[in-house]
This record gives structure tokens, C-alpha cells and sequence, in this order.
């Protein structure tokens, strides 16, 4: 997707309706807990997280995405949104995904236009509630990432958008051994977990533009 056509379209992607929890299923582990809407705990941490939309030097339309830098938690080294748990000074969850996207990646958030915010997701393993929201940045941008972030991907909204980029791997999860997973994928990289599933959500509201 060639930026300049994303551009002319924001006033009706702000518009799209959200599939929600539908978009989520689609991309959830094979034995995910079934859902008809999360049962999010009251004592859920609270986290915000950017889907950021760019150019490339080639006018064509990424997602910025992070792989994480290895440490002893739930999600080391896994591939995410910028973002984090939201601290006392933040106003609200997007003032807490911008924060943590200036902190890792070195966007500040005067250069960001956000445009929605998506349907929140639970994730059990750590107990989060995550609001994820959908930026644009006008330019292509210099990144300056902070040791959390092991390495900057550039996720082409093109790949997003091929349906023969998704496929399944086999593994473990919190809740279950040896288990299809559904991915993206891209380069060496398995997008898969709450990642995937937001970014399928955004899948929805993309190609329709």
C-alpha cells in the first residue's frame, strides 16, 4: 500500500468499524480459551500500545514493529508493539502508548497523529489489559531504540495484507503444550499471540481502504 494512498484516506479509516474479538479468534492459538468477549480480571494490569503506520524511503506503508530484548519475563525476546504498563503520570492508556514509543524507539509524540484506538485484548499469561491504538508518522523516521528493544522491524502493510504470509508453527504456550500457532510472517520473523491479533484486527480495517 503506497502511503500517499493511506494519506488520502484517513478521514474513512477512522470511520471503519472494528471486528473486535472476531478479528482476534483468527489469529489466537488454536487452544486460546474460547471467547465471546474477555473476561478481563479487575486486578488486570493496564498497558498501552502503538501500531504505528510510515513511509519508507520507497513510499510504501510500514508498521513498526519490536522485537524485545531477552530478559527474565512472560515476553522476552517476542516481537510487539511499542508500549508498556501504564505508570501513575500518564493521563490515560494512549498517553501511556505514546510515552513508552518515544522511550523505545525515539518518536515523540508531537510527530504522531493517532487515529483510533483499537479493541482492547487480555493477555492472560501476564495479566494485562492492553488498549492498542493505530498512528500515523508523515516521515519516514530515524529510530533511536533504548535496551528494551533488541531490534526495530519493519513490517510492510503489503505482507499484512497477502494472505499467503500467514501460516502455523507448533509449540507451547502458558495454557498448552504443543499446539498449532497461527503467524504472520515475515523475513525469519513469526508474528504470532496478542501481536498477531491486533494486527489482524488492523488487517480488517486496512484492506478495505
Amino acid at each position: 500500500m503506497e502511503f500517499n494512498q493511506l494519506i488520502d484516506k484517513i478521514d474513512l479509516l477512522k470511520k471503519i468499524p472494528l471486528k473486535g474479538i472476531e478479528a482476534h479468534r483468527e489469529l489466537a492459538p488454536f487452544s486460546r480459551p474460547t471467547f465471546t468477549k474477555y473476561q478481563i480480571p479487575e486486578n488486570a494490569r493496564k498497558a498501552g500500545v502503538l501500531m504505528l503506520l510510515y513511509p519508507d524511503e520507497n513510499n510504501n506503508t510500514n508498521i513498526l514493529l519490536t522485537k524485545r530484548a531477552s530478559y527474565k519475563g512472560t515476553h522476552s525476546s517476542q516481537i510487539s508493539f511499542p508500549g508498556g504498563k501504564k505508570e501513575i503520570t500518564d493521563i490515560n492508556l494512549q498517553e501511556t502508548a505514546l510515552r513508552e514509543t518515544f522511550e523505545e524507539v525515539g518518536i515523540a509524540k508531537n510527530q504522531i497523529m493517532v487515529l483510533k484506538q483499537l479493541t482492547t485484548i487480555y493477555i492472560p499469561p501476564s495479566n494485562f489489559s492492553v488498549n492498542p491504538y493505530l498512528g500515523i508518522l508523515k516521515n519516514t523516521p530515524e529510530f533511536m531504540i533504548n535496551h528494551e528493544v533488541d531490534e526495530i522491524i519493519h513490517f510492510p502493510v503489503n505482507n499484512l495484507l497477502d494472505p499467503k504470509k500467514i501460516a502455523t508453527f507448533k509449540s507451547a504456550t502458558s495454557y498448552a503444550k504443543n499446539i498449532e500457532i497461527p503467524c504472520f510472517v515475515f523475513n525469519h520473523h513469526r508474528i504470532w499471540g496478542a501481536t498477531a491479533m491486533i494486527l489482524n484486527e488492523a488487517k480488517e480495517v486496512l484492506k478495505t481502504l
